[in-house]
């Protein structure tokens, strides 16, 4: 027995975080080129041209340091954000925000509050501060957002051991999300010591009436953290660069909390460019929205169950037969994303991908069923 064993424990029962198969990997593994990614909610159109300009000209001062502040990229989301730079946090993707979040609430006799399969990193950083997981029951399949949050039974489990909340709107695998007025009334019910952070990762992608932007909560709430990225509608996740939005007060927190030099210099120079391109998210988002839509209506005209989402992606119940399903669209070129590993063994997530990738995915699915 090791002399770390006790102290370790929260460690080493972790379940490290499974990425999707890397397109590399599989083209390796079969021989094969062009492989078709639908794994990892990535955009299939890339990034903004914009982008690779802006890498260019950064690479030329790479034996710098990056600026540890973040401060024109901080100024230009301030800007467009309508909010102060003090108030922005940078981070390597916003699971690092995620986890400046629980290492700046978190250890051992407090606890953390989310739903039923949410988000997996939100277990990961609690297990990890050896905090405990208060977990609450998802809705059930007859509720129209299936596997989505339950924010009743989420708030009946905050009590005085409580320091920190997690919400994803959407969320992540599942798709679903929360109106503005029931997420509003939630925020409104937490007690003020109690951190909420609302993971917004995919908020460029959603396009309901109803669906809110969490910011507009901050001045009431300085105990709220909102939390986007720069890795999905942007194209840029081989960057990592995520942000956190709260009080000033809570922004300095996480400055004191995070590893200095979180931002590298490509993917500040990179998200600059990005956030000036707003054709290409535009164009992002229409074609998501019209993938999005069209890979629905051909699982529902084939009576096969889904959750119906609003990301950039969706979870399909194949049942029993998942595993060779997976397998079989992995045999043809096609990788999607198991999420047993969320309790949901009988789906498998679907990235939307290009119009091209969708007819060879419905192609290859169709011999399946």
């Amino acid at each position: 027995m090791s002399v770390f064993d006790s102290a370790l424990a929260p460690i080493k029962a972790l379940t490290p975080y499974l990425p999707g198969k890397p397109v590399e990997e599989l083209e390796r593994e079969l021989g094969i080129a062009g492989a078709d990614k639908l794994a990892s909610n990535e955009n299939p159109l890339g990034c903004s041209p914009r982008v690779h300009d802006a890498i260019r000209r950064a690479s030329e001062h790479v034996q710098l340091y990056p600026d540890a502040n973040g401060f024109y990229l901080k100024n230009r989301l301030a800007a467009r954000l309508g909010v102060s730079p003090a108030q922005i946090t940078l981070g390597n993707g916003s699971n690092d925000v995620l986890d400046l979040a629980a290492r700046t609430f978190l250890d051992a006799g407090t606890e953390a509050v989310y739903s039923q399969f949410a988000f997996m990193v939100y277990g990961l950083v609690t297990q990890a501060c050896g905090a405990t997981a208060q977990v609450a029951r998802a809705f059930d399949a007859s509720h129209p957002q299936p596997c989505g949050h339950d924010l009743g039974a989420m708030l009946a489990l905050i009590n005085d051991r409580t320091r920190l909340v997690f919400i994803a709107n959407p969320n992540n695998p599942t798709g679903t999300w929360l109106a503005r007025d029931e997420l509003g009334e939630f925020i409104d019910k937490v007690p003020d010591h109690i951190a909420i952070v609302v993971d917004e990762a995919y908020f460029e992608y959603v396009d309901v009436p109803e669906y809110p932007d969490s910011l507009n909560w901050l001045p009431a709430h300085p105990n709220l953290i909102v939390t986007r990225t720069f890795s999905k509608i942007y194209g840029l996740a081989g960057l990592r660069l995520g942000y956190a939005i709260s009080s000033p007060e809570l922004a300095d927190l996480f400055n004191r909390v995070r590893q200095p030099f979180n931002g590298n210099s490509l993917a500040l120079a990179a998200a600059e460019a990005a956030l000036d391109d707003e054709a290409f998210v535009a164009h992002s988002r229409e074609t998501n929205s019209a993938g999005l839509r069209r890979m629905q209506e051909w699982l529902a005209d084939r009576g096969i169950d889904f959750i119906p989402s609003v990301g950039n992606f969706v979870s399909v119940r194949f049942g029993e037969r998942s595993p060779r399903v997976y397998e079989a669209l992995l045999e043809s070129g096609t990788i999607v994303r198991p999420i047993a590993n969320y309790g949901l063994a009988d789906f498998l997530r679907i990235s939307v991908g290009t119009p091209a990738q969708i007819d060879r995915l419905f192609e290859r699915l169709e011999p399946l069923l």
